[in-house]
């Protein structure tokens, strides 16, 4: 296979309503009619996943070779569970959080127990009331080692290949939270920092209370990697971090193996290693079509461009954006990235003057490899100064008058963000979505 031909997938979660607005428990009710809609339809049945609370629903795509095939993959399975839902009185909500109360029901399953008892059952709970999207960037087949991460039969090229992907990756986390930030509302609050960020990963630095708060080797950002070598010591640093924390909450160790777990699947962190032979960027807020077809165009030309380039990636003290040189990449070392830099994005966003330059130069950096996508990408970029994320315009319609939200307030916004993915659905299901998108040229709503 060219080297500069590699496959994108994603797969988006999202929260099942009722017509009034309310959370729905029905998801095996309305998976099972998704799956049986697209086996009449002749499609494959297995791109709509439970997840591990009732309420909630994955919707995957096949691995594709551009971002347009991706998109149109992702508008054609969500239009399929938009026509289910309306069969069943229910919507999908797509935002990143359900903006008031509510209490998931996790399913009985051993490796859902297995994570609620080592993190704790109310921490765990987060991860049912907030949603992300996660985009996959193949690497060369048979790269990744389910067993030892990387495999001993690669070639040079390819584990270099894997690196720089890996650390492209890694070197995007804030770019991709603060262009994706989408519900401000959590628990009924607006607590102003990105919801799904603080209340998945967690920080004991920054006092963000979150599933992974204590056990940041599992649910946080991991540093870049210097090496081969080193990329492999951080997956089992990481799994034996795991195991001990098992051990810590009493939970034996070969009910962890029984129950599917192994090196690569004792990692949900923002940015890991995935068994399907991908870097799966996990870091992304659930959101309208718009603003996830945008990051897909995004995160194709950076991918393409380092690719195609043969560019190293390099992480340098003391480099605060994307830095171009003729054989190398340099982008911010990681005690920036995952320090001041990833605070900054968590709490102002764009709005602060180092995202707001960290941003500019990737924008930058990925509309050079041209195509479908650059031109709404470029707009973007031109417009930064004035751009507002999703979780910023709601907040202009819905800014409580008291601490909390009101339940009237909180379900009209759920029904609002319903008609809007239906809406987005409607206008970008095209032979060609992302110059739909350019043909816009507005910023992301």
């Amino acid at each position: 296979m060219d080297i500069v031909k590699r496959r994108i997938g994603l797969e988006q979660e999202f929260f099942l309503v009722d017509e009034a607005g309310e959370i729905s428990d029905r998801a095996d009710e309305f998976l099972q009619i998704c799956r049986q809609t697209a086996a009449d339809q002749g499609l494959n049945s297995q791109y709509f996943v439970p997840e591990f609370v009732k309420c909630m629903l994955e919707i995957n795509t096949p691995p594709a070779y551009t971002g347009t095939e991706l998109a149109k993959e992702y508008l054609k399975n969500l239009k399929l569970a938009l026509t289910a839902a309306r069969k069943t009185g229910l919507r999908l909500y797509p935002l990143s959080s359900y903006p008031l109360h509510i209490m998931p029901v996790m399913r009985d399953q051993p490796n859902y127990h297995i994570q609620a008892r080592t993190v704790g059952y109310d921490r765990f709970l987060h991860a049912g009331k907030c949603t992300g999207t996660h985009l996959h960037l193949e690497v060369p087949p048979g790269v990744i080692d389910p067993r030892v991460a990387v495999s001993y039969n690669s070639t040079p090229a390819e584990r270099e290949e894997l690196l720089n992907i890996y650390n492209l990756a890694t070197a995007c986390d804030s770019v991709l939270i603060s262009l994706g930030r989408a519900c401000p509302f959590y628990e009924g609050q607006a607590i102003g920092l990105a919801a799904h960020t603080i209340r998945y990963r967690g920080s004991e630095i920054f006092g963000w209370e979150g599933v992974y708060t204590h056990l940041q080797a599992v649910g946080g950002l991991r540093p870049y990697a210097e090496s081969v070598e080193s990329l492999v010591e951080l997956q089992f640093e990481r799994y034996y971090a795991w195991l001990e924390a098992i051990d810590q909450a009493g939970i034996e160790r070969h009910l962890f193996l029984a129950a599917g777990g192994s090196l690569l699947k004792s990692a949900w962190n923002p940015i890991r290693l995935n068994k399907l032979g991908t870097v799966e960027v996990r870091c992304i807020d659930s959101n309208f079509p718009s603003v996830t077809i945008a990051i897909i165009a995004l995160l194709e030309k950076l991918a393409h461009r380092v690719r195609s380039n043969h560019l190293q990636v390099k992480p340098t003290k003391e480099v605060c954006t994307f830095e171009l040189t003729d054989e190398q990449l340099l982008v911010p070392d990681f005690e920036y990235l995952n320090g001041e830099l990833l605070y900054a994005a968590a709490t102002e966003g764009v709005k602060h003057p180092q995202v707001k330059a960290y941003v500019d130069s990737v924008l930058q950096f990925a509309i050079a490899d041209g195509g479908e996508g650059a031109k709404y990408l470029t707009q973007l970029r031109t417009e930064l100064d004035h751009y507002q994320s999703i979780e910023a315009k709601i907040l202009q319609e819905f800014t409580p008058t008291t601490a909390e939200l009101s339940r009237d307030a909180g379900l009209r916004l759920v029904r609002e963000c319903c008609e809007q993915l239906e809406t987005q659905v409607s206008w970008l299901d095209t032979e060609h979505p992302l110059a739909t998108l350019d043909e816009q040229c507005q910023l992301l709503n």
